[in-house]
């Protein structure tokens, strides 16, 4: 297989044959003293996919953001179809045919699906807006994407997941030539990325050209032509076909090796300490789940998106009501009126969205690990700036976040986020963590960093509970995995007999 040697700044990676539609060149951003992106030099041919890689903080989002039309180059420029390209803002760019999905989510949640779909763009007839006719369109394209729901919906009342295909069907219906998607899959399972990759493929034969963004390496393969690599704002290797070894993808993002993705896991005691009992959700999310969890495991909850996972965990949690069924902490049955019962009983749950429902993110690091421990940061009621520094610095070094007791958590990258929301649910001290989706949007370096932390939970005696939509992610971190399918379970597989093939296998039948 045919690599191109790491490139340094000043070189363009070689875009092999056919009509190059975007260029870029020498494109740097400085924001006071700090460089983001330097140099960065690449062309982009009609109708491929470029994957563009890098740890959080390497620069992909800035450079998407400046193609975008979202901000502007320190220095560089761009040509697109071979005409000089400097948007001053992202209606330039949608002009001009390119649109960007965003990794965070920027829906309107008192809007429905449709409207949100075509905000901006609404369809008019007569001097009014043709709801017939969006309500039709943006139907369509969430039958494409497989997104069972009506498009009148409001986004308020979708999950993450549900709320993340509707981003994509928004950019799908942009009727653009060039898409940047940015961690598009981050919070879907493996039917929903197959549609999506349906699309791109369709797309591609039309014309339309690709960056794609994604910390889920698996997916480079299946759908790039080529990689990019960034690291520390720099263009450091490129790869002229997308089926490199994951490994050597990794070094590249990272500078160094990383020997194993997945930690070596503790056995598992003998004694159940989490047990849940014909649990049924009050709303009809999930009906008759029963499994159990002994000390020091770690069991994974696989299934399609809406199998009820999400819903599952929040109702043990606390969080979602239950209409029948039991949940059991070391043998005691606890009546859960919301979370504050759970936390008590000695149950945590990380939630899947980190930025709205796990932080306050104009908070700093201190304080947002100080939430719910005030009675372990000072027994006599009395809770000082010094004692929150103090408890807050012991949860820094332990969890190895990169950021200061002081600093705002809206500064730091999202794995470092991450880690800050799981330090202040073990700062609880928990019997059971329950983790959604706790490496969404994060890269691989951090991805491994947070692996240690739940091998290390379970080396401790907890019970980890871990929902995903990466599969890979739920067989390389569980004693035994729980496969979710409408709303039930489908069976618990052990060690060895859980795979790739019998997980989706239940998940889909």
């Amino acid at each position: 297989m045919a690599t191109t040697p790491v490139q340094q700044s000043h070189q363009v990676p070689d875009s092999g044959s056919g009509e190059v539609v975007l260029s870029v060149r020498n494109i740097s951003k400085t924001y006071g003293k700090i460089t983001v992106l330097q140099n960065v030099s690449f062309d982009i041919r009609k109708g491929e996919v470029v994957a563009l890689l890098g740890e959080n903080g390497a620069g992909k989002s800035t450079l998407s953001s400046i193609i975008a039309g979202l901000v502007p180059p320190s220095e560089g420029q761009m040509t697109w179809q071979g005409q000089p390209y400097a948007p001053s803002s992202p209606s330039d760019a949608l002009s001009a045919g390119i649109g960007l999905i965003h990794q965070e989510m920027r829906l309107l949640p008192e809007l429905s699906i449709a409207e949100n779909i075509f905000v901006g763009r609404l369809p008019v007839r007569g001097g009014r807006i043709d709801n017939i006719e969006i309500y039709r369109r943006a139907g369509e394209q969430l039958k494409r994407l497989g997104l069972n729901i009506s498009p009148a919906t409001k986004v308020k009342e979708l999950r993450v997941a549900a709320q993340q295909q509707v981003e994509i069907a928004k950019a799908l219906t942009l009727d653009a030539r060039f898409l940047i998607l940015d961690e598009p899959t981050a919070a879907l399972g493996g039917e929903e990325t197959d549609r999506l990759f349906e699309q791109i493929e369709r797309l591609k034969r039309e014309g339309v050209s690709f960056i794609y963004i994604s910390h889920r390496l698996e997916e480079i393969a299946r759908i790039a032509d080529r990689v990019i690599v960034l690291r520390d704002g720099e263009l450091v290797t490129s790869f002229d076909r997308a089926d490199v070894p994951v490994g050597a993808v990794v070094e590249a993002m990272v500078g160094r090796t990383l020997d194993r993705m997945f930690p070596a896991l503790p056995a598992p005691g003998a004694r159940p300490l989490l047990e849940v009992r014909n649990l049924s959700s009050a709303v009809g999310d999930f009906s008759d789940v029963s499994f159990s969890v002994a000390t020091g495991e770690v069991l994974g909850i696989a299934g399609i998106i809406g199998a009820g996972r999400t819903e599952l965990v929040r109702a043990i949690a606390g969080a979602d009501p239950i209409k029948s069924g039991s949940v059991s902490v070391d043998g005691s049955v606890i009546t859960l009126n919301g979370p504050a019962d759970a936390i008590a009983a000695g149950i945590v749950l990380v939630p899947e969205d980190r930025k709205l429902q796990g932080l306050v993110l104009d908070h700093t690091i201190a304080n947002n690990i100080a939430l719910g421990n005030y009675p372990r940061i000072s027994d006599s009621g009395w809770v000082t700036p010094g004692a929150i520094t103090g408890f807050a610095s012991k949860a820094i070094k332990r969890f190895g976040i990169k950021g200061r007791p002081e600093q705002k958590a809206s500064e730091l990258s999202g794995g470092n986020q991450q880690k800050i929301v799981i330090a202040r649910a073990i700062s609880v001290g928990p019997k059971i963590v329950i983790l959604d989706e706790p490496t969404r949007g994060i890269d691989v370096g951090a991805r491994s960093a947070i692996y240690d932390v739940i091998a290390e939970l379970a080396g401790q005696g907890m019970a980890v509970v871990v929902v995903s939509s990466d599969l890979d992610e739920v067989l390389g971190l569980s004693h035994k995995v729980l496969v979710m399918a409408r709303g039930r379970n489908q069976g618990i597989l052990q060690g060895q007999e859980a795979t790739r093939h019998t997980v989706m296998e239940r998940a889909t039948a």
